[in-house]
């Protein structure tokens, strides 16, 4: 017989990644709210550029977020969100989240580990594929690993966002001249490789419009799990001088 008692389903940590990344694993970059607000955080702007809410729902969440980044600035988010209003929706461009469920992890003995001293290089091969964000400091987040062919960097990947048990796998990227061999698909796999060593499963985000790329994922053992939004919103206020 039923008691009327209502179940309530906990959400998943791959719901709100970034938060779950900013509160955990990566709390020392956390920046929050001057005074202690605790219920949004942010990555420093040259390490990413997520912004991140404890709880979307939660209205508290969205003054920390406001104290955090200030009237009339914009934070980038992901998930399927409904700003309270004042706050206004900037852009929202679909993505999609896979999850490692098969997925051949091997390492690949031509990559080698990318450091500081690499990020010149790095940042040239993200401006040219456009696999989404890096800055300066990503590569403190995790591993990076490239591969060079004649000295040049001509392919990476590496680690990003890491909730409890998660990886996410990130900048996977390869320079035009060089697709077509695989080079990708090795790097995927030797990342995942470390992921798995500490008991960690590999997941990753990308664009809903880039269907080469979610095509390819799928073949090598990744499942569709999740459909965020990666969003812009401008804060309530306005930080632009007023006319005399």
């Amino acid at each position: 017989m039923s008691t009327g008692a209502r179940t309530t389903v906990s959400p998943h940590v791959l719901d709100n990644p970034a938060w779950a990344s900013l509160s955990g694993t990566h709390a020392a970059l956390a920046e929050h709210p001057a005074g202690g607000g605790g219920r949004a955080a942010r990555y420093p702007a040259d390490v990413s550029p997520f912004t991140a809410l404890a709880d979307p729902d939660d209205p508290r969440s969205w003054a920390d977020l406001r104290a955090l980044v200030g009237d009339g600035e914009i934070a980038g988010l992901a998930g399927v969100l409904t700003p309270p209003e004042g706050w206004e929706t900037v852009s929202a461009i679909p993505g999609v989240q896979l999850v490692d469920t098969s997925l051949r992890a091997e390492p690949a003995p031509e990559a080698v580990r990318l450091g500081h001293a690499d990020v010149p290089e790095a940042l040239a091969l993200v401006e040219l594929t456009q696999p989404g964000p890096f800055r300066p400091r990503t590569v403190e987040l995790g591993t990076y690993l490239g591969i060079r062919h004649r000295g040049r960097l001509v392919a990476m990947a590496g680690e990003r966002l890491r909730p409890p048990g998660w990886t996410e796998i990130s900048a996977v990227c390869t320079h035009p001249d060089h697709r077509g061999r695989g080079l990708a698909t090795r790097l995927v796999r030797a990342v995942a490789a470390g992921i798995r060593e500490r008991g960690e499963v590999p997941f990753l985000h990308t664009s809903a419009r880039n269907t080469d790329a979610i095509r390819l994922y799928e073949s090598i053992g990744f499942t569709l799990r999740h459909r965020p939004l990666f969003m812009a919103v401008r804060a309530p206020g306005n930080t632009a001088a007023k006319p005399a």
